[in-house]
């Protein structure tokens, strides 16, 4: 099949490159010549595990390229997948100018092409969307919806940093149509992954991702909250939370019920958001949800102070992503502690292999200059230079080149945020009392009290 795919970022990049690797021809559709320029010689443009191989293969194969020519990428494909952003604003609501705007250059393209043509929202949007973009297509080709194109809702659901493997081993398929044509090429297209295929109404798909997403969100704050109670009593939250997590028939996935840092990236705080913005909307008070990210500021809000609590100026930061394996900075709530922490006049050094500066682009590297503007001046890719340099180490997120910090540098005091170690002790602790258990032997993590697991790791040398 021949698939033209308008945005390459996340969605779009994973997406062109796994369809190419199911044997489909791909041409992936953009504005900035950098991305383009990168898919047309073989490399991705993102962080992700294994993406880098599928694009190189797609390219060398012939069956992976990209253009800025929105009538040729068009009139060449017989299905169109629009994954571009829609950029949440401060009260929830979604700017859809960019799939509106990539819908209106669809639509004149397709007013110079024969045949049936589908078009596949792929981009996170809010019910009504589909019937939007129907309707500005429908005005720019001059062709008639289910006879000559039909639009469909076709919702992603991938984690950055195992969006190759999640594309592939997807959860489910979920397409939504009221055109059978369209159902029909969409189930040919899905057909080879290993996925329940379901077909349901357009506004159904539209809002799922939006529940899925909430509900994720939500899951994380749950294991947060349920971490601090514990804490208060001395209690082990993940062996708590472990046992919580063996019922798979009522309490459902593991995945997000581990107590840790708070959430971050381009998706929970956006959707979480929209959902409220549309309770608001339809007069539905949602206490639950309107409270999630309050919870999650305040568990990030809980980090910081636990780093300062410390009593060292010197603050080497180890992961800046929002989470291990990726390059997306947006929303990720280690930023807004190094912006604190800089504005209280500490020194930040900080280590991402995955984040290169002068590789950032788009809404990505937009957020990062308003939190950071000078980030070049505190980011490197030298461990060693800032584990050396820094009193305090503060791990953000599960890379593995994380698991010897300890041992490679011991006389640290280290502020594990994500539970890398084990060697925990789980007393708790008053908040008077904040920095007394530096003094007692190591190896020992805390919990401070209320926070829920950024225990604080001393090696017996420092005894």
């Amino acid at each position: 099949m021949n698939i033209s795919i308008f945005g390459l970022g996340y969605v779009g990049c994973v997406g062109a490159a796994c369809f190419a690797s199911m044997g489909h021809k791909v041409t992936g559709v953009d504005v900035s010549a950098t991305k383009v320029n990168l898919i047309n010689s073989g490399r991705p443009t993102i962080i992700e595990r294994d993406i880098e191989e599928l694009c190189r293969k797609g390219h060398e194969a012939g069956l992976l390229s990209a253009t800025s020519d929105v009538t040729s990428a068009v009139c060449s494909t017989d299905i169109s997948f629009i994954a571009v952003g829609t950029p949440g604003s401060g009260h929830g609501h979604l700017d859809l100018s960019y799939i509106y705007g990539v819908a209106r250059e669809i639509g004149e393209a397709l007013a110079k092409k024969e045949g049936f043509h589908v078009v596949a929202i792929r981009s996170t949007v809010m019910p009504g969307t589909n019937k939007k973009v129907t309707e500005i297509i429908a005005e720019a080709s001059g062709k008639t919806p289910g006879e000559d194109f039909a639009v469909v809702s076709n919702p992603e659901f991938l984690r950055e940093g195992t969006s190759v493997h999640d594309f592939m081993n997807p959860p489910l398929t979920l397409v939504g149509t009221d055109s059978p044509r369209a159902a029909a090429v969409m189930e040919t297209l899905y057909g080879p992954l290993p996925a329940e295929y379901i077909s349901t109404d357009i506004p159904v798909a539209e809002i799922m991702k939006y529940v899925n997403n909430t509900y994720h969100a939500l899951k994380i704050v749950f294991g947060n909250e349920v971490g601090a109670i514990c804490k208060s009593l001395g209690i082990d939250s993940h062996k708590v939370m472990d046992i919580f997590c063996r019922d798979k028939q009522l309490n459902i996935s593991p995945y997000y019920f581990k107590p840790g840092f708070a959430y971050g990236g381009s998706c929970l705080p956006k959707d979480t958001n929209a959902l409220r913005a549309l309770a608001a909307d339809n007069y539905v008070d949602v206490p639950v949800i309107n409270h999630i990210e309050k919870s999650n500021t305040i568990h990030r809000d809980r980090a910081l102070e636990l780093i300062m609590a410390q009593g060292k100026r010197k603050i080497g930061v180890l992961g800046l992503s929002f989470k291990a394996g990726t390059d997306d900075l947006r929303c990720s709530p280690i930023v807004e502690v190094i912006e604190s922490l800089l504005g209280k006049g500490f020194q930040v050094s900080i280590y991402d292999r995955n984040v290169e500066v002068s590789r950032l682009t788009g809404t990505n590297l937009d957020f990062i200059m308003s939190k950071i503007p000078h980030l070049q001046h505190f980011v490197t890719d030298d461990l060693d230079a800032v584990a050396s340099g820094a009193d305090v180490l503060v791990v953000t997120n599960r890379e593995k080149e994380f698991a010897d910090i300890p041992a490679r540098y011991p006389g640290k005091i280290i502020v594990d945020l994500v539970r890398m170690w084990d060697t925990i002790d789980y007393r708790p602790l008053r908040r008077s009392g904040v920095g007394t258990h530096q003094h007692q032997r190591g190896p020992v993590g805390r919990d401070w009290q209320g926070f829920l697991q950024m225990p604080v790791l001393k090696n017996e040398s420092q005894a």
